[in-house]
């Protein structure tokens, strides 16, 4: 009693200075915990259907029935579904994010003990054990229970209600589930808050939810994004819970667990030999708090008249609350990090494919002033000999904040802005926001208001807000004519002035609304199908997103992959482009808080994410834009940006030597482009994680589990960014027994795990690729990755200790969907073994012709000078190559190779 009270009181202090009603949802169910009301279910009452085992759940208080609905799903998912049995009109239930109806698998049903049901899958290693009183459900795999739901009786159910002034005295006594002292109601928030100006009216009361999680022998938990904080999920037993509610949040706080731009509310609990995950799929304002209790070796237990001793396991506990909506969980049992990546995968969609031009560098600024502008810093690019490849624009553009149109004084011919980028292979990125300026004389809006395609105020009339236009209305995305018409507004025709090279940025999309309550739109404005803004805040820019990738692949008639980058996102946002890390500020600590930022939002699904290098806010110094830009270049999306009113921060206006260390971070970005791009299709096809923490590469060891400050791209490169000013060297944690670790740039190795300190100066970021990888990179650098389409490759081979390797390549044209529809692709598997290096084919589908070589390869950790190399073709012809062996470092280097990537061959090292 007195742990929740310090908890709810710390929690309570932060939110009210922002006047929050989540706040009062917390003070209910945290009230419920004190008074102890059960849930009881009812066994008795429950049917097998073709999909799902429904029962009974009954409040002993109040008396009101909840409908319970467990389902198998097919690769070891299990889902459980909580509503109202009777509801009083229905509760919203988050459409869209999970890809398809998932296929279920028929459980097997058995009585247990006395008072309770076990559903079985097929196999019988998982188990949902039920218990009818008090209510709890225990997840069994192999005999262990592994996760138990309500253990804490956290279960929590606001039934709709008619309002009160509807009732007569009468029914107001009869009904226990309503309390019916108004001012009690109103103390606790029930029908009515207030935020300054703003009045929040419940229609029918509250209607939040709320249940508990315990993972047994679990103390290490990772997700929820978007927070400015560690990745490893904290403990909120003496702080915050964590908030997931999209906000726009300027210069947000680190390390702090309140919601900023987006939010994917699901969670992975890890353990040596065992992952889980949490989907917990409502899209209203949702609290998380995590209680850990770590193990205790030995706990007495009285054992008839002799006290024993018993090992007591670790566990966690996780508690969501959630304003509206239903229960819907799904509990994804792994047992790996990769089950559970394709288990959520499974029901949220992969990585979309993104175009090869997105891996590539990105120049933004708010704002470049005109075309002038745009021709002067493009210009600067080649001048530096510094490779990008998308030009970015910000709301300045427009005609007044209008999206969709070119200010013409600035911006008086924007194609041929878009032909002087396209002439040197390049892109362009432009924003466009939800909010459409109220102007009648402004096409989008009249169309749009004709339509009635805005989102409405709770009189009937269209929802209005202050954003950049000024008084603006915003679209209703939840709408699929919206969506289909917002659509439409991409083609040529529709968006004048725009071309095949421009692609979109939605942005101010969770919504932002300068003078709504938290800056966004009030809970009770209302959406299609009458549904409140409570119930979907959270998915709203998920729908903007996905509207903006569908016109522009409608654009192209279905033939183009689409670039959308947002900055409000949902799980499920994946499938439709990548997501940043928002406002953040130029200051080390912002660079060292967006590593573990963007491993949060890689292993929950969204691989393709990026912070803004330099810092959006305020002007870095020399040092730490460097810094960045090294760190940037390691990261899955890669973009300079910054606000107006800070000092322009090209790459080449910090002084020769700085323009030098940034043109060399860009460069190795490129160099490595065809790893970038294979680590994508992985993503895509597999839903492996581009950017991951060391717990996932090496998930048996402890002391992986915290690691924050450096992390694997893939498999084959660890990276360990500097994130300090002033540094002359870096502690860098090499894990795993049996590796072998490779330093990129020096080959200096080091075997077995071990923590070393590497010496750095600003040149030099630390990179090591893992002994028993092959990387394949790019030898020529091209201005920008068009014309880099034919470049020859090289390989770094990088042996383990058993003298080994293996790697592979993707590649495709690069921007269309062919790889999928026609199977246009190559997949290439590269090995090393017993001193042969072998290019074989990894798919036998895919055919794509390339002219492709490669002309390099670089051997790292071979002991033995070798007395001679040969090539050898798949028809049988033999050629002697020129080499160079280093006896000191044991690499072997060889050059002026000319070997078809796409064709096999041998290279013999005897």
């Amino acid at each position: 009693m007195k742990l929740w009270i310090k908890t709810f009181s710390k929690t309570a202090a932060r939110l009210l200075s922002t006047g929050i009603c989540i706040l009062c949802i917390c003070r209910r169910q945290k009230q419920q915990l004190s008074t102890k009301s059960t849930y009881q279910a009812l066994l008795d009452s429950a049917t097998k259907g073709k999909d799902s085992t429904k029962f009974q759940i009954l409040n002993e208080a109040t008396k009101v029935p909840l409908l319970a609905e467990v389902y198998g799903i097919e690769g070891n998912i299990f889902r459980l579904k909580i509503n109202e049995e009777t509801p009083l009109k229905p509760r919203y239930e988050v459409p869209d994010v999970v890809t398809s109806k998932p296929r279920t698998v028929r459980l097997i049903s058995s009585s247990g003990d006395a008072g309770s049901l076990v559903l079985a899958d097929g196999k019988g290693d998982l188990k949902c054990h039920i218990t009818a009183n008090p209510f709890k459900v225990d997840l069994v795999s192999e005999e262990e229970v592994v996760m138990s739901i309500n253990s804490l009786g956290h279960l929590y159910f606001e039934h709709l209600q008619v309002p009160l002034k509807k009732r007569a005295t009468k029914e107001n006594k009869e009904d226990t589930s309503v309390d019916t002292s108004q001012e009690n109601q109103e103390d606790l928030g029930l029908w009515e808050e207030k935020f300054g100006k703003f009045v929040d009216v419940k229609v029918n009361g509250p209607a939040s939810v709320g249940l508990d999680f315990s993972l047994h022998g679990f103390e290490h938990l990772y997700g929820i994004p978007q927070h400015a904080e560690s990745h490893q999920l904290k403990n909120t037993g003496d702080g915050d819970a964590y908030r997931l509610y999209n906000l726009d949040v300027y210069g947000y706080k680190i390390h702090d667990k309140m919601g900023i731009y987006g939010s994917v509310p699901y969670l992975l609990a890890h353990k040596p030999g065992r992952t889980l995950g949490i989907f917990w799929l409502n899209a209203s304002e949702t609290l998380v708090e995590i209680n850990t209790e770590p193990a205790v070796k030995y706990t007495l237990t009285q054992m008839g008249p002799v006290a024993a001793k018993q090992k007591v396991r670790s566990r966690t506990d996780v508690h969501w609350m959630s304003e509206s909506g239903i229960i819907d969980v799904f509990l994804l049992t792994g047992p790996t990090p990769s089950d559970v990546f394709k288990q959520y995968s499974y029901l949220t969609g992969t990585q979309a494919m993104p175009p090869l031009f997105s891996l590539g560098y990105h120049q933004c600024r708010w704002n470049y002033e005109d075309e002038q502008d745009v021709k002067a810093v493009d210009a600067g690019f080649d001048e530096h000999d510094i490779p990008y490849d998308v030009m970015w624009l910000d709301i300045e553009h427009t005609e007044g904040k209008r999206y969709f149109t070119w200010d013409k004084k600035r911006f008086p011919n924007p194609k041929r802005m878009q032909e002087l980028l396209r002439n040197k292979k390049r892109k362009l990125v432009v924003i466009s926001d939800p909010h459409i300026k109220i102007d009648p004389d402004y096409s989008v809006y009249a169309e749009a208001k004709e339509q009635g395609f805005f989102v409405r105020n709770h009189e009937g009339g269209d929802f209005e807000g202050v954003c950049w236009p000024g008084v603006s209305s915003y679209l209703d995305f939840t709408n699929p004519k919206v969506r289909e018409w917002y659509s439409s507004l991409f083609t040529f025709s529709a968006y004048q002035g725009s071309t095949d090279i421009l692609y979109i940025w939605n942005d101010m999309n969770e919504p932002s609304v300068f003078r709504g309550p938290e800056l966004t739109m009030q809970k009770n404005a209302i959406h299609h199908g009458n549904w409140e803004h409570r119930e979907l805040h959270n998915i709203y820019g998920f729908y903007q997103q996905m509207a903006t990738a569908e016109g522009l692949i409608q654009r192209s008639k279905g033939k183009e992959r689409p670039f959308v980058l947002t900055r409000s996102f949902f799980a499920g946002s994946q499938k439709y482009g990548a997501v940043w890390t928002g406002d953040n500020t130029a200051e080390w600590s912002y660079l060292k808080i967006s590593i573990p930022m963007l491993l949060t939002l890689s292993i929950t699904g969204i691989p393709f994410c990026g912070a803004d290098v330099g810092g959006f806010i305020g002007n870095p110094e020399a040092e730490l834009l460097v810094r960045w830009y090294q760190a940037g270049a390691y990261q899955p999306f890669f973009r300079g940006h910054a606000t107006m009113n800070t000092k322009r921060r090209e790459p080449w206006l910090f002084g020769e030597e700085h323009t030098r260390l940034i043109r060399e971070a860009i460069r190795q970005r490129y160099t490595l482009l065809p790893y970038w791009y294979f680590l994508f299709y992985r993503a895509h096809v597999a839903a492996e994680p581009v950017m991951r923490p060391l717990w996932i590469e090496f998930p048996k060891e402890l002391n992986t589990f915290g690691v924050e400050d450096e992390y694997m791209l893939g498999s084959a490169l660890l990276v360990h960014p500097v994130t300090e000013p002033k540094a002359t060297t870096v502690s860098v944690f090499l894990p795993g027994s049996n590796e072998v670790w490779y330093d990129s740039k020096t080959g200096t190795y080091w075997e077995e795990a071990c923590t070393v300190k590497i010496p750095v100066t600003l040149d030099s970021i630390p990179v090591f690729q893992r002994g028993g990888s092959i990387v394949p990179i790019k030898t020529t650098i091209g201005k920008s990755t068009g014309y880099m389409t034919d470049s020859p490759y090289g390989l770094r081979v990088a042996l383990s200790t058993k003298g080994s390797a293996v790697g592979e390549l993707y590649l495709d044209d690069g921007h269309s969907f062919q790889y999928l529809h026609q199977k246009q692709f190559l997949h290439r598997k590269f090995s090393f073994f017993s001193g042969v290096l072998t290019n074989s084919c990894a798919d036998k589908r895919g055919h794509h012709p390339s002219k492709c070589v490669v002309e390099r390869v670089f051997v790292l950790g071979l002991k033995k000078q070798p007395s001679s190399v040969t090539t050898h073709s798949s028809d049988g012809k033999e050629e002697p190559v020129v080499f160079t062996y280093c006896t000191t470092m044991s690499t072997l280097s060889l050059e002026k190779l000319s070997l078809n990537i796409g064709v096999d061959w041998e290279v013999h090292i005897k």
